[in-house]
């Protein structure tokens, strides 16, 4: 690539379907299994051809997009990263569209509750237009699924079609050879007003982007992870914490307490007369005292005791006592008996 590759992430959504953790925090910024969902979104890009030089677009929200540029700043300093605002929610097109100054030459772009694992270095030498990612499902009908030809060329995107005759559904991540292809598509799209419920779908540019002759092929994944909503977050948490986000063998001993593997424990956090996992995330700074968690991610700062908590989420700075079963918990608040 002579242009440096632009990685366009989308993160402007109010994350509905994970409050009250985003009434504090935009979506990304969520805990999971010891860092944040934006970290390992960031973190699946790095096969990339000539990552160093590789050029980060993000696409905020008018609300709390300050906390995403100062978690940026505090951790990637030396990143090239560029921030466009959407003030309206008016589809992923438009989310884009708001950015169009900065999407030029190569583009890979995922949304921001998208993880994969894939490698990119292939596309140095990627001879189509575009790459749509998929990965074949049992039931297409809650996802877009991509139509393929007999050469394996995408013919038609399809937003939740109505049989199960295709089952590819696109996981969120596209990579197209020219950004200004997609840009000009959207342009179009938004002219001739191709909408659903008063927003624009990625899913129609790039159908117009096939009708003038544009060529895209499919790559498949095996592991597709989503962190949109409370229980996907859990089970995110969960195959990240068994395949190589366990910390145990860092983990101190703690008083009077059973570790259960795979856990993800802060080292500043601490453990007393408890028994945690498997499949927890303990934040910096969370204290447990006199308690049982199974299957739950706890945030920073929070203080759990004589409580029996399972597919919990907790946020940060929280204070729990004397609770059983399931809690899910914003930032700064309490549930004390």
């Amino acid at each position: 690539m002579d242009k440096p590759l632009k990685i366009v992430i989308p993160m402007a959504g109010f994350g509905t379907r994970l409050r009250p953790l985003t009434w504090s925090k935009p979506k990304p910024l969520v805990s999971l299994a010891g860092k944040t969902v934006l970290d390992y979104v960031l973190d699946m890009f790095r096969s990339v051809p000539h990552f160093g030089r590789a050029e980060f677009v993000f696409i905020l929200g008018p609300m709390m997009g300050d906390q995403i540029r100062e978690h940026i700043a505090k951790n990637y300093p030396d990143w090239h990263v560029d921030y466009a605002v959407q003030p309206e929610m008016k589809g992923q097109s438009d989310a884009f569209w708001q950015a169009r100054e900065y999407i030029h030459g190569p583009m890979l772009m995922a949304f921001s509750d998208t993880l994969i694992e894939n490698d990119f270095s292939f596309l140095d030498m990627e001879e189509k237009d575009a790459v749509a990612w998929v990965k074949p499902v049992p039931d297409p009908r809650r996802f877009g699924v991509a139509e393929v030809n007999a050469s394996g060329e995408v013919t038609k995107l399809t937003e939740k079609p109505k049989d199960m005759s295709n089952n590819l559904a696109v996981v969120g991540c596209y990579y197209f050879k020219e950004g200004e292809d997609l840009i000009s598509a959207i342009e179009e799209q938004i002219e001739r007003k191709i909408s659903l419920g008063n927003e624009y779908y990625m899913a129609d540019a790039i159908n117009i982007l096939l009708d003038r002759g544009k060529k895209m092929r499919t790559e498949k994944v095996d592991v597709w992870l989503d962190a949109g909503t409370p229980e996907a977050l859990l089970e995110t948490n969960q195959f990240l914490l068994e395949h190589g986000r366990d910390n145990m063998d860092m983990i101190n001993d703690y008083v009077n307490t059973i570790i259960i593997p795979p856990v993800n424990i802060h080292p500043n956090a601490r453990v007393s007369q408890s028994l945690l996992g498997p499949h927890v995330s303990l934040g910096d700074g969370a204290v447990i005292q006199s308690s049982i968690i199974k299957n739950s991610i706890i945030g920073e700062g929070t203080h759990i005791t004589n409580s029996m908590l399972e597919t919990s989420i907790i946020g940060h700075n929280v204070t729990v006592s004397g609770q059983t079963g399931k809690l899910n918990l914003g930032d700064n608040s309490w549930a004390v008996k």
